[in-house]
């Protein structure tokens, strides 16, 4: 059984109905014990960081999370909040990855434009979560922060400056893209964290 962590963000449906699709079993809660008899756990979300930690905080699931031995699936603003910090609402966060979530800036002369939103490819790519994929395959994203590269990146992409797209530190694993809006691609993602995380 798969547990989506629920904590009032946006995108379940989304990662719900890529789940469906897998014909995967999966509860969406809050309950911190069934998050942690859960086999693996995904922590999804679109938000703003800051209000995103308040409520893992008012729900009591911080140290739940860190403590989880399973493997961990943190989508988009979930991967930045297992990071240590993140400028967005000057948000401390999990510190599970060792690296900072920095805002884009945007610059017309060269095209960068934020919030980063759309398909864009991501290279350098390790682990068993990007089974599969080949350098530069796209991915859909759509943020305006990011985290920056550190040892623990399994794939980057770029926006004006280069950033971790994935990362991955023992059991846990974060994609700062949407693998349940990422087509047949992001599908083989979410197969690969089922399948062989």
């Amino acid at each position: 059984m798969i547990a989506i962590v629920d904590y009032d963000t946006g995108n379940l449906c989304s990662v719900c109905n890529a789940l469906l699709r897998l014909g995967v079993e999966f509860v969406v809660t809050d309950d911190a014990e069934i998050i942690k008899s859960a086999d693996k756990v995904l922590l999804p979300g679109v938000g703003e960081a800051s209000s995103a930690m308040q409520k893992l905080r008012e729900r009591g699931l911080c140290d739940v999370i860190k403590a989880l031995t399973q493997p961990v699936l943190g989508i988009c603003i979930g991967m930045q909040l297992m990071c240590r910090r993140s400028e967005e609402g000057n948000a401390e966060c999990l510190g599970i990855f060792d690296t900072e979530v920095k805002r884009f800036v945007a610059d017309k002369k060269s095209g960068v434009k934020v919030p980063h939103m759309g398909w864009n490819e991501i290279r350098n790519l390790k682990t068993p979560l990007l089974a599969g994929l080949k350098e530069g395959d796209f991915l859909y994203f759509v943020h305006s922060f990011a985290p920056q590269i550190c040892d623990e990146a399994i794939a980057v992409s770029e926006n004006g400056r280069q950033f971790a797209a994935a990362l991955n530190k023992g059991n846990f694993y974060g994609t700062q893209f949407h693998p349940e809006k990422s087509g047949t691609i992001g599908e083989q993602i979410l197969k690969n964290f089922i399948e062989h995380c």
